[in-house]
C-alpha cells in the first residue's frame, strides 16, 4: 500500500530572523544569549513573546531548554515545544517539525532557536563522544569530528583524485562572501596560498578547512503562510523539509565512504517542493570541514559522484554559503545557515545579495559521525 503522507508545503513560513553578535567570548549563558536571538528574531517579524506558543531547539547539553526560554520570555505554557537532543545532523529537522507542528494546527507561531557558548565555554571540536562506538575508536586515536571527517576525505582524495586545492577553493570563495557580512567573525580575505599555509590539524584538513567555534545563538520565527504575509517582512515559505538517518559510517555499515545520508535524503526532499537541483538559486551547504561542501554539491545533484572537485574548481553551480559559512560567519550548530538563506529570498542581504534568488536549499551535517542528516527548501513567497 502507498504511503500517505501530510503534505506541508508552502503552508508555512518563516517571518522573522534574529542573531546574537558572534563572539569568541560572549561573557553572558547561553540562556541569555537564546533570550536576546529571540526576541531580536520576534523584533524582526513585528511579534512579541505574547504570540509564541511554541519553542524549538537542538543541543547537546550544552544550551537552554525550552523549559527554561519560555518561563524567561513569559511563555508559561506553550502549546507545543521540542527539545531536541542532536548536532548539526537535525538542525534542520527541528525547523521541519516547527513547520510540521504549525501547518497541523497544534501551534501557530513557533520560534526554532539554538544559543551555544561554543568558543569559551563547550568547545564542539574537542575530543569525546557520547556515541557507544566511541569505545571502538579511542583506543586508535580516532576522537574528535576532525579526525572522522579527515577519513572520509581523504577516501574521497584516493578514489576520484579530490585535492587540497579543490577544499582551498572553498576555504577561500565563502571567505569572500564573508568580507561583505558584518556578521561573520572573519572577514579578513584569504587566498589559496594562505589556505595552503595554514597550520595543520588532522589531514588532510588545515585550519582553514575548518569551522569556527562561536559563542552566539540565532533564531527563526515559523508561522502559518497566511499570517506571515500580514506581518513585517516578505514571507520565505518552507517549501520542503526532510530529515532521517541510516547505518552509521562509524561503524562501517556505508559500502562507499564517499556517499553520505543526504544522497539518500536528496530525492525526498526534492519530490516534496517539486523542484531539482537546477531549481535552486542559492545553497547553504553545512560545511563543518571544507570537505562536507563538496560532498554534498554531489549528494544533492549538482555534480555527478567524484566530480565535486573539478565542479567546485569551475566555479559552476549556485553561490554557496553567501554569509561565509561556518568557516568565516561563526558556527551557531545549523541555524544560521537557514537565517542567511531566509536573508536570501527576502532580498536583504546587502552586498552579498544574489540577485533574484527564489528558492534556496539549506542542509544539515550530512551523516557522517552521526546517521542523522536534514534540509530545507525554501522559497520566496509571490
Amino acid at each position: 500500500m502507498a504511503k500517505r503522507l501530510f503534505n506541508f508545503a508552502d503552508r508555512t513560513a518563516v517571518a522573522g530572523v534574529g542573531y546574537t553578535p558572534f563572539t569568541k567570548d560572549s561573557g553572558v549563558s547561553t540562556l541569555t544569549l537564546a533570550c536576546r536571538a529571540i526576541l531580536a528574531a520576534l523584533d524582526d517579524a513585528g511579534l512579541t513573546p505574547a504570540d509564541v506558543d511554541g519553542l524549538a531547539t537542538h543541543r547537546v547539553g550544552d544550551s537552554a531548554a525550552p523549559s527554561l526560554v519560555g518561563p524567561a520570555l513569559g511563555i508559561d505554557d506553550p502549546a507545543w515545544y521540542l527539545d531536541q537532543f542532536g548536532g548539526g545532523s537535525v538542525s534542520h529537522a527541528v525547523v521541519g517539525q516547527a513547520a510540521l507542528a504549525v501547518a497541523s494546527g497544534l501551534a501557530e507561531t513557533v520560534v526554532c532557536y539554538r544559543a551555544i557558548n561554543a568558543r569559551s565555554e563547550f568547545r564542539m571540536g574537542r575530543a569525546g563522544s557520547a556515541s557507544p562506538e566511541a569505545q571502538y575508536q579511542t583506543p586508535y586515536g580516532l576522537v574528535a569530528p576532525a579526525q572522522h571527517f579527515a577519513l572520509y576525505a581523504r577516501a574521497h582524495m584516493l578514489k576520484y583524485g579530490t585535492t587540497e586545492q579543490h577544499f582551498g577553493q572553498i576555504a577561500v570563495r565563502q571567505r569572500a562572501y564573508a568580507v561583505k557580512n558584518p556578521r561573520a567573525l572573519m572577514r579578513t580575505p584569504i587566498t589559496l596560498d594562505d589556505h595552503v599555509g595554514s597550520r595543520w590539524i588532522t589531514e588532510p584538513f588545515r585550519l582553514l578547512d575548518c569551522c569556527l567555534e562561536t559563542d552566539g545563538a540565532c533564531a527563526l520565527v515559523i508561522t502559518t503562510a497566511e499570517r506571515a504575509r500580514s506581518l513585517r517582512r516578505t514571507p520565505v515559505l518552507v517549501s520542503a523539509a526532510a530529515w532521517g538517518g541510516g547505518t552509521s559510517a562509524l561503524s562501517g555499515g556505508r559500502a562507499d565512504p564517499t556517499v553520505t545520508a543526504a544522497a539518500t535524503l536528496a530525492p525526498r526532499l526534492y519530490g516534496q517542493a517539486g523542484a531539482g537541483p537546477g531549481d535552486i538559486d542559492v545553497a547553504m551547504l553545512y560545511d563543518c570541514f571544507t570537505y562536507s561542501v563538496l560532498v554534498q554539491l554531489e549528494d544533492y545533484g549538482f555534480c555527478a559522484k567524484g566530480e565535486g572537485g573539478p565542479f567546485v574548481a569551475s566555479g559552476e553551480g549556485p553561490p554557496v554559503n553567501t554569509h561565509g559559512g561556518f568557516l568565516s560567519e561563526g558556527y551557531v550548530h545549523g541555524l544560521n545557515h537557514v537565517a542567511e538563506a531566509v536573508s536570501q529570498l527576502r532580498w536583504d542581504a546587502g552586498d552579498r545579495q544574489v540577485p533574484g534568488a527564489e528558492t534556496a536549499l539549506s542542509t544539515a551535517q550530512p551523516g557522517y559521525v552521526l546517521p542523522a542528516t536534514s534540509a530545507l527548501i525554501l522559497r520566496r513567497d509571490r
